[in-house]
This record gives C-alpha cells, sequence and structure tokens, in this order.
C-alpha cells in the first residue's frame, strides 16, 4: 500500500529535506508540492537535488490541493498552517513542521508569536515518555522546534533520573544558518557569517524558550528556569547545545553516575546516541541522519551537569523527525526509511 503525500511549503529547507526523505520510500507517493509566493515555478528552481521532482510544478498552499492526500506535511511561516489545518479532512494526517500547534499555553503564543492562536497537536517528539503510544493514536502532530529537541534530548536523562530537577538550567546553543530558513537576510550573508559568530534572540526572548520549559515541565520539573543563549554559527547546517543544571546531591553524584544514566536511558533507542567516555560529539558526526548525539559529565567544583548534544537541525530537528513521527502514526516501524549515520566529513 502507498501512501499519497503532499508538502506545503515545500521551496523551503524544511519542506525539501521532507521530500529528500520521501523519495527514498517505495510505499510513499508525492502528490501536491506547494507554497505561496513561489507557486508557478519548479520545483528544481530550489531544489536542483531533488532530481526526481525538479521538473513538478509548485501550486499554491490552497485546501482544495491539499485535501485527498493520506498525509499532508506543513512547513509554513508561523500563523499559516493553522487556518489551513483546520480546513483539511479529519482523517487526513497533518504534520506541521512549524510552531502553529507545539504550545499548550496561548499566554506563551501571545508573548513570543502573536496573531491568532492555534490549539496544540500531539507533540512530535517519540522519544519523550508515553509519546509514541499518543503518536499512535492520532492524525494531527506538531513537530518540535530543532534547539527544543536539542536540549531537551541532552536533558531527559537527567531530569527523568533526578540528577536534576529543573532549576538554574543554563544552555549555550549554535545553529546552522538554515535554522533561519530560506529568506534573504543581511546578517546570513556569507561575507557576514564566515569566519565569524554571533549570539541573538539574547535574555529569554527566542521564540523556543516557552517550548523548552514546556517539555521540562512534561519531564517532571515543576518549576524549570532556563537561561538560553542561541548562537549563529559559520556553518550550513547542525546544532550543539551546551547545557548546565546544579546537581541535586552534588556530594554524591559522579560523572560516571551521569553517564550511567543516560546510557540507562537511551541505549534502547535507535537514533539516541550517548559518546564513549572521554569522547565530545562534534555536528558533522550526525549531519543528514535522523541520529542525536550527547555526552556527559560533572561539574564537580560548580555543583552542575553538564551535557552537550547535537543533532542535524533540518533532520532530527525538523524533517527527519517528522518522518519518524509519521511512521508512529501509520503504525509502521519508526525507523523506516530514516538512520543515525552521519556523511562526516
Amino acid at each position: 500500500m502507498a501512501f499519497s503525500v503532499a508538502v506545503a511549503g515545500c521551496t523551503g529547507y524544511a519542506g525539501g529535506e521532507v521530500l529528500r526523505y520521501l523519495l527514498g520510500r517505495p510505499d510513499i507517493e508525492i502528490g501536491a508540492l506547494t507554497a505561496g509566493g513561489s507557486a508557478g515555478k519548479k520545483l528544481g528552481e530550489f531544489h536542483p537535488n531533488l532530481w526526481p521532482l525538479a521538473d513538478r510544478v509548485v501550486q499554491p498552499s490552497d485546501p482544495a490541493i491539499l485535501a485527498g492526500h493520506d498525509i499532508v506535511f506543513m512547513g509554513l511561516p508561523h500563523g499559516t498552517s493553522g487556518p489551513i489545518a483546520a480546513q483539511l479532512p479529519a482523517e487526513t494526517l497533518i504534520i506541521d513542521l512549524g510552531p502553529d500547534h507545539r504550545l499548550t499555553s496561548q499566554g506563551d503564543w501571545d508573548k513570543f508569536y502573536g496573531g491568532d492562536y492555534s490549539p496544540a497537536w500531539t507533540y512530535g517528539l517519540p522519544e519523550l515518555p508515553g509519546q509514541r503510544e499518543a503518536l499512535a493514536n492520532t492524525k494531527r502532530i506538531a513537530v518540535p522546534g530543532c534547539y527544543v529537541t536539542t536540549v531537551t534530548l541532552s536533558l531527559l536523562p537527567a531530569l527523568t533520573s533526578g540528577l536534576i530537577d529543573g532549576r538554574d538550567i543554563v544552555v549555550a546553543a549554535a545553529s546552522g544558518s538554515s535554522g533561519a530558513g530560506k529568506a534573504a537576510k543581511p546578517n546570513l550573508l556569507g561575507a557576514e557569517m564566515f569566519g565569524s559568530m554571533s549570539a541573538y534572540g539574547v535574555g529569554g526572548t527566542h521564540r523556543h524558550v516557552p517550548e523548552i520549559l514546556q517539555n521540562l515541565r512534561s519531564l517532571g520539573a515543576n518549576n524549570p528556569t532556563l537561561s538560553f543563549t542561541p548562537v549563529l554559527a559559520p556553518m550550513a547546517r547542525g546544532i550543539m547545545a551546551v547545557c548546565t543544571a546544579p546537581l541535586l546531591n552534588p556530594d554524591e553524584t559522579t560523572a560516571t553516575d551521569a553517564q550511567a544514566a543516560y546510557r540507562a536511558a537511551y541505549d534502547q533507542e535507535s537514533f539516541l546516541n550517548v559518546c564513549p567516555d572521554g569522547v565530545w560529539p562534534s555536528s558533522k558526526w550526525v549531519l543528514g541522519s535522523n541520529g542525536f548525539a550527547v555526552q556527559v559529565t560533572v561539574d564537580a567544583q560548580a555543583g552542575r551537569l553538564v551535557a552537550v548534544g547535537t543533532l542535524d537541525n533540518l533532520a532530527k530537528g525538523t524533517a527527519s523527525q517528522a518522518i519518524q513521527a509519521m511512521n508512529i502514526a501509520l503504525g509502521l516501524d519508526e525507523t523506516t526509511g530514516l538512520n543515525n549515520i552521519g556523511v562526516a566529513p
């Protein structure tokens, strides 16, 4: 049986990455490819690497065009997927790559995004406790933000094992420029980026902050606090997050204890990798894959846990994670069409 798939926002990085994964699937039939201002042009103008689809003409993101497919992926700007999704049939599996359906708090949406609030959908991070069961029984999936996935997976074992309680979490995370999308912006020009790093969204203003806190609470943190500083790195794709938090029992917790907790949490996961002792992850190890790599230790002098996690922001941070969630919702093996093998160097 083949599932018919439409991709709205197909000309963006996220939409193109979804198509790259879908093209390798004999059980997928790629249907309508839609976008906003790019409608009427050929997909090859935006994604020349997608050879089999290069001559396909991009259509408008009209609900009438998207309807009739088994699955619809939406890689649209915030505030645009909600109204379109509301006009699609209830039986259509809709997977939103954007933020419209991630936040459970309208107050957080109003503060960090603005515009009309759309109710939260089933959250598309399968490795969260109980989330696979939720995904297996839904037709509406909200894919997490890329920074959010990185930070959540970097801290999940520490929270669920009781090494930390979510207080005073400090995160500095570097991302490649593809995380900002394809829009032409002066700070994303090669001349501005090459040989340079720059912070942005400083002081708790980045839009992923409320979503990270939402996840920390779902993992048992009663009143988590987070200082999050994102950094633009001179690379096309990838994220690395350095996460620290005070240990609940600093005099009794060793690096060996922390590593054991992470291995116990992730050893049975297909895509989550704890690095060998003494090895710290590099972003290039997971590029182009659904893999996530993490290492953890204890800063005894500071009494803090230190976890460093990395993933590909366009893959496990967006598109391949969406495919993983799709597989679960369709009743397939979640690893179908995916792997955790990067393309380094």
